[in-house]
């Protein structure tokens, strides 16, 4: 059963409704399967937001400590360039991201190396990562 479209945008709470970063989220968030959404919407830990980046200062982002359980914040942070990137590399970024979210930085099956894991999870849904060499 498909997640209800009120429940992806909830968590795209962080970001104004004229946002293109929003909608580029959104996308890659409705191409995810259903048992990623829901893992995703379920889960109070869970959040995306945009980094608000201050030249020459950086960026400050607040996260949620571990809870009693062991269990850490499962925030994806993004950069706003990946809203006027290149689309396909911008969707692939933001994938890889979740997908690193969905593992809880961790492996994927046989792929023990999180970045080689989170890469070729983020391909199996649909956002390979681009070619960048010219």
């Amino acid at each position: 059963m498909k997640v209800p479209a009120e429940l992806l945008d909830r968590m795209l709470q962080d970001f104004a409704p004229e946002d293109p970063l929003r909608h580029r989220v959104r996308l890659v968030l409705a191409a995810l399967p259903v048992d990623v959404q829901r893992d995703f919407s379920d889960d109070p830990r869970f959040c995306i937001t945009k980094l608000h980046l201050h030249r020459g200062v950086g960026s400050k982002l607040y996260m949620a400590l571990p809870s009693p359980d062991g269990n850490a914040s499962r925030c994806v942070a993004l950069k706003p360039r990946l809203s006027d990137c290149d689309e396909t590399f911008g969707l692939y970024v933001i994938a890889h991201e979740l997908a690193h979210a969905f593992l809880r930085n961790g492996p994927w099956g046989a792929i023990h190396d999180r970045e080689e894991a989170a890469d070729a999870l983020a391909a199996d849904w649909g956002f390979p990562r681009p070619d960048t060499r010219s």
